[in-house]
């Protein structure tokens, strides 16, 4: 049996993978420009494991400054199929509490100065976001963090702010009534870009506040943010390590791996040589069809 490649991105706190065993080091670049870091690649059990660090080390990159296309295109050239994003987040609901966990199974985007496609420059696609994370994966992963004793909310709505800034109380009660369970600010971009890469891709949350809306809440604390991030890293680094080693069950009969099936809508016949070859890793197997 071929060895399973799953591919981890660490959000804020969770900047290094304490149990990968023979690490490596790998500096890539891609066609859409330098990745936040290196990546780390290593193992854990039967699973290789790719690891990077989503704002690089250091925490140097806002939100907003990360480059989600090169991140995403560099895991697929080191071979990853199945793509799990860690998140810190607030709370939007009041049984969802500082400490828990959620994996996600809806998006909602409020960004608006990301790149979010490898699409354009004369070759379009279109792939389908109804349901944004592989539901098999997901399911692993819930499964996963509750052997390592956390407290998981399986699905619910993730909603995506552009940021730097946390939200104002109006804002925060505005999105609280639109029935969101939390709220952040990085891992749409990699729905998306994964969704358009063939990967499995699911979001594990680390719920670190309440947002502003709860009325406990003087406001977003940074510092408290941080203590109970901690201790959320902890249980996040128990959830991965278990389901690398729970990758057997899965063997990608989901629609991830088709997703491009039939989305590229631009005759092959005027799309630029330079296009094609940028994206010829996503790509090159529909072009050669057509």
């Amino acid at each position: 049996m071929a060895k399973k490649t799953l591919g981890v991105i660490g959000g804020s706190g969770f900047y290094q993978m304490k149990t990968l065993e023979r690490v490596e080091q790998i500096d890539l670049d891609t066609p859409f420009g330098r990745p936040s870091d290196p990546y780390f690649r290593g193992s854990i059990g039967d699973t290789e494991v790719v690891f990077l660090s989503r704002h690089g080390r250091g925490h140097r990159l806002l939100p907003s400054e990360i480059n989600y296309r090169a991140n995403i295109h560099g895991l697929k050239q080191l071979g990853v199929e199945y793509l799990v994003s860690i998140s810190s987040a607030g709370s939007m609901r009041e049984d969802l509490k500082p400490g828990d966990l959620m994996v996600p199974d809806q998006f909602i985007d409020r960004t608006f100065r990301r790149p979010s496609t490898f699409f354009g420059d004369g070759i379009v696609g279109h792939v389908s976001l109804a349901d944004p994370v592989c539901a098999p994966l997901s399911r692993e992963l819930v499964a996963a963090a509750r052997a390592a004793d956390a407290t998981v909310k399986d699905g619910g709505t993730y909603f995506c702010i552009e940021g730097p800034q946390f939200s104002s109380r109006a804002e925060s009660n505005l999105f609280r009534s639109w029935g969101v369970d939390v709220i952040s600010m990085t891992a749409m971009q990699e729905a998306r870009l994964a969704r358009e890469a063939e990967l499995c891709f699911a979001t594990l949350v680390l719920v670190t506040d309440f947002d502003c809306w709860h009325q406990s809440v003087a406001a977003v604390d940074i510092g408290e943010i941080l203590r109970v991030m901690k201790l959320n890293v902890e249980l996040a680094q128990k959830a991965i390590a278990n389901l690398a080693r729970r990758l057997d069950a899965l063997d990608r009969s989901c629609p991830c791996p088709r997703a491009l099936d039939g989305a590229i809508i631009t005759d092959p016949s005027v799309i630029p040589p330079k296009a094609a070859a940028g994206l010829n890793l996503i790509v090159g197997k529909y072009l050669k069809r057509q």
